[in-house]
């Protein structure tokens, strides 16, 4: 009986090794057969079409960094996602209340001295004729460059006129100029060639057949030249 029990635990042991050979034999097929079909299959479609991979957009304010408005300066449109069409920040439209929305556009200031209750300048509203600098009741007392325009359709010529003590109260040519200016240098005037006081500078424009088409008068007051200090040596 010894005998006999011991030749079937032998054989029972060698039919759950046959077993175990039989799978392990299936097992390394059904893995050949995957790695073919990955080789001949997967692997040309990945190639000929590869994965397209997409960063994910957010979707609300909150996920996206919040931009605070600071006063006195206006955030820009394309600051961040906190200023987006259609989105609504609290508190936001107080604090853009105290920026300014519009800068003032600069305009030309006449340098010098200027005298109050002068006459009037006359004809100067006209941008065919118009004198910046000097402006009406301007002291000038060095070579002063004029600015200002002198145009008009069918252009010829434009001329700087001087009234006062130096010239008997009458007006008198100090110079003219044959090429337009619409806004800028028309000249030049020396007022140490004058004697000082009150005068008349006029500004006049013609056309090609010398009709006089504008004309700008304001009043300048010519003062001596400032006495240059002299330094003072200590003996």
């Amino acid at each position: 009986m010894l005998a006999g029990a011991q030749f079937e635990l032998e054989r029972e042991l060698a039919q759950y090794r046959a077993a175990n050979a039989i799978t392990a034999v299936l097992a390394l097929i059904e893995i050949g057969l995957a790695v073919a079909a990955v080789a001949q299959i997967v692997a040309p479609t990945l190639r000929n079409n590869p994965p397209q991979i997409f960063a994910a957009a957010p979707e609300t304010v909150e996920d996206t960094p919040f931009v605070t408005a600071v006063p006195g300066s206006i955030p820009s449109p394309g600051a961040g996602p906190a200023f987006a069409e259609g989105v609504d920040i609290p508190g936001l439209e107080d604090e853009l209340n105290l920026a300014p929305f519009a800068t003032p556009t600069l305009t030309p200031t006449p340098v010098g001295t200027i005298i109050p209750d002068v006459p009037p300048a006359v004809g100067c509203d006209t941008p065919n004729a118009r004198l910046i600098i000097p402006a009406n009741g301007m002291i000038v007392f060095e070579a002063t460059t004029v600015v200002g325009s002198a145009n008009t359709e069918n252009f010829a010529f434009y001329r700087f006129e001087l009234n006062g003590p130096a010239t008997n109260n009458v007006w008198r040519l100090l110079s003219e100029y044959t090429a337009p200016v619409v806004e800028g240098e028309l000249g030049q005037i020396v007022p140490s060639l004058f004697i000082p006081g009150e005068y008349r500078f006029r500004l006049r424009v013609f056309d090609i057949t010398n009709t006089l088409q504008a004309s700008c008068a304001i009043t300048i007051i010519i003062s001596p030249p400032i006495p240059t200090p002299t330094p003072i040596r200590e003996s």
